[in-house]
């Protein structure tokens, strides 16, 4: 028989702390944007690609400001439940557990849902009085409500390019929200985050990033989604642990985003070219 209900233990919010300053290179004036947001208690939604520096950027905008970053990856089974947070039973007792939702309204640290298209719609509307004036969050299975800290930010990001009738924001959810709009960085910063990232010298980022942008290209041509930045530190990470280099481009940037043969082949004869 079930005799006692209590509050879990929770691990220590510090250990959402960035302490070491991650590398990212503004390509505008995203970073004082940011800021400013944050000053004014308004949430944030990072628009773009995959792979495009958006979680990296996350990272570094919670580094620059102290705040622990409690990261939440979306997907299709997400619940309200799991955000806001359940009673679990151990042994004799039922413990209510928090979700990263309400742990990060609790110790005013940012809250960072990753692709919140993927979760379901109706998970997504917890999230709506944290995001007005109101910055409150109901926890009905407790009978309280929390006050958002002036600590506390929310921000989403999602892909445009996967936008559909099935998977999008509806205009409610949107319009609560400022938005930043990332895509991948102009060529010679490019360069530089793939060399700094990957280990490889100017040179050969050059070439990776060269032919990232040819790849991209293919959008226009059946490619659903162009090669990303990841994608291109990925191939530098393999090259400077001594994989060749056309191979490395192939395992890394092309295999991972089609299994057409015939777009396969195009590339692979663009890395051919660049890569001789």
């Amino acid at each position: 028989m079930l005799t006692k209900c209590s509050l879990s233990e929770e691990l220590p919010v510090e250990e959402y702390l960035i302490e070491k300053e991650p590398y990212y290179v503004p390509v505008g004036n995203e970073v004082d944007i940011f800021m400013s947001a944050y000053r004014n208690k308004l949430p944030v939604n990072l628009k773009g690609p995959t792979g495009c520096g958006k979680t990296r950027f996350m990272e570094y905008m919670a580094y620059l400001l102290k705040r622990p970053l409690i990261t939440v990856a979306c997907h299709e089974d997400l619940t309200a439940t799991d955000l806001v947070g359940r009673f679990l039973i151990k042994g004799e007792s039922v413990e209510w557990s928090d979700g990263p939702l309400t742990k990060a309204v609790k110790h005013g640290a940012i809250c960072y849902l990753d692709e919140v298209v993927e979760a379901r719609k109706d998970t997504i509307v917890v999230i709506h009085p944290l995001t007005d004036n109101r910055r409150i969050m109901p926890i009905d299975k407790l009978g309280v409500i929390l006050k958002a800290p002036s600590e506390f930010m929310l921000s989403i990001s999602y892909n445009p390019g996967y936008q559909s009738v099935i998977k999008d924001l509806k205009q409610s959810t949107r319009q609560r929200f400022v938005a930043l709009e990332f895509d991948y960085p102009p060529t010679e910063l490019e360069m530089q985050i793939v060399a700094h990232e990957s280990g490889v010298d100017e040179e050969m980022a050059r070439y990776l990033v060269d032919i990232g942008h040819r790849i991209r290209n293919f959008k226009q041509h059946g490619l659903e989604e162009g090669v990303s930045t990841r994608l291109l530190i990925y191939a530098g990470k393999l090259i400077k642990d001594g994989i060749d280099a056309k191979e490395a481009c192939r395992i890394a940037m092309v295999r991972p985003i089609t299994d057409n043969t015939d777009l396969q082949k195009s590339i692979d004869e663009i890395i051919s070219t660049i890569m001789e």
